[in-house]
């Protein structure tokens, strides 16, 4: 009501004055905010810092360089981290920052409940950052390795207590080597596109090949994106490409994609009783669409996981890009996840429910006991699905509850991964 009469009186002085009278910077802003704010759902591939800040105009939003055994690295924190709470840490892909990569889906309407309880921190890989200049003659860039052992003096230097790790492709495979080094700073981890594996002969291929400067937009083309997407939809993969051409260093991205793929294999091993392994000790929530170039080395990664802190999550009509494809059902599962850690008991699940008739996520469950926020069959806690008695937040085959995502939990002795969607 305030803005409406005060549009009514400038409009009144126009007429009486015949000028238009001079805005304050505050009340442009303001005109701005309540424009921007209309289009909050509207998922866009790329959004800029100022669209960020109006957005969003009750968050501090800092940028800073942090020194580090490896290196500077650049940070953006939105908010001011919570007590008593871990802060979400994220991590880009190659050809990307954390703008391009990340801002469609925390700009989006269903993430802004998740940034009211959680701070934010989001981290650029050296020189991947806007406006990052290259690197001087003779610069040896970090490894995969290196480039997780620099999260550490992050963490350590914003004063941060523990995060739950948002990574996506190149950025999963930091987080997870983070993670499995030093699991008592990491509280869970949403792994998209991940792939835990050493490059395999195709990948080092492509690395050659994109040692020749005008064949890199292609092959960070052809990693971020499936061949369905590429052919298909045309508008997103000029988006993208305009923004590797004309918006990232390419020298320094030729080191960044050469450090990946050059990288180790993980590792990981799935636990066994009485043995040691090595393996993530904090809950995971593995994410790919199911027209994703990277869905089989994730189910595959999934496998080597610990199935009683594990959870798949394929999402159709996605491909390798689902927090800006499907931003509503990826915020949906995000709450669930931190339901399942303890956190947010209280969000709100609506827009999964609003889409299920549109399109459905199908999840891939694994045998045994789950806890906290997993799934499969026997005994549930309050974030599981399974046969037979359900908690608060779990679908099956009779009567459900909250979330909208069907489950099918797998039977026999062997544990062997099994797909539903809805």
């Amino acid at each position: 009501m305030p803005i409406v009469c005060s549009a009514l009186c400038l409009v009144a002085r126009v007429l009486q004055t015949g000028h238009p009278p001079q805005l304050r910077p505050e009340r442009i802003a303001l005109s701005t905010m309540s424009i921007v704010l209309e289009d909050v759902a509207e998922v866009r591939p790329l959004i800029t810092e100022e669209g960020i800040t109006v957005i969003y105009p009750e968050l501090e939003i800092q940028e800073q360089s942090i020194e580090t055994a490896h290196g500077i690295i650049h940070v953006t924190m939105w908010g001011s981290p919570k007590v008593n709470r871990p802060v979400i840490l994220t991590y880009h892909d190659i050809g990307l920052n954390h703008k391009t990569c990340f801002n469609p889906l925390f700009n989006f309407e269903d993430m802004q409940e998740i940034t009211q309880h959680f701070s934010v921190c989001h981290v650029d890989a050296p020189g991947q950052q806007e406006g990052a200049p290259s690197f001087p003659a003779g610069y040896v860039y970090p490894s995969m390795d290196q480039l997780a052992e620099m999260l550490p003096g992050v963490v350590q230097q914003l004063g941060l207590k523990s995060i739950i790790g948002m990574g996506i492709g190149a950025g999963a495979y930091v987080l997870t080597r983070f993670a499995l080094n030093h699991p008592s700073m990491v509280e869970g981890l949403v792994l998209i596109n991940i792939n835990p594996c050493a490059e395999g002969w195709m990948d080092w291929a492509a690395a050659k090949i994109s040692g020749w400067t005008h064949a890199l937009p292609d092959m960070v083309i052809s990693h971020l994106f499936s061949r369905e997407e590429i052919h298909n939809n045309h508008d997103l993969i000029q988006t993208y490409r305009h923004h590797i051409l004309n918006d990232i260093n390419r020298d320094n991205l030729q080191l960044f994609v050469k450090s990946y793929t050059s990288r180790r294999d993980l590792e990981i091993e799935r636990p066994f009783p009485g043995g040691p392994c090595n393996t993530l000790k904090c809950p995971s929530l593995l994410v790919v669409g199911d027209n994703s170039p990277a869905v089989d080395a994730v189910v595959d990664c999934n496998s080597k996981l610990d199935p009683t802190k594990t959870t798949l999550l394929k999402m159709s009509d996605c491909g390798g890009f689902p927090q800006v494809v499907q931003p509503a059902k990826l915020a949906e599962a995000f709450k669930y996840f931190v339901q399942g850690m303890g956190y947010m008991p209280s969000a709100s699940m609506t827009r999964l429910m609003r889409s299920r008739t549109a399109s459905g996520s199908s999840v891939t469950s694994m045998e045994g006991n789950r806890s906290r926020s997993h799934t499969g069959e026997g005994t549930r806690s309050r974030s599981h699905t399974s046969e037979g008695n359900r908690s608060r937040s779990h679908t099956s085959d009779g009567n459900r509850s909250r979330t909208n995502s069907n489950l099918t939990p797998n039977s026999g002795s062997n544990a062997t991964p099994m797909e539903a969607s809805c």
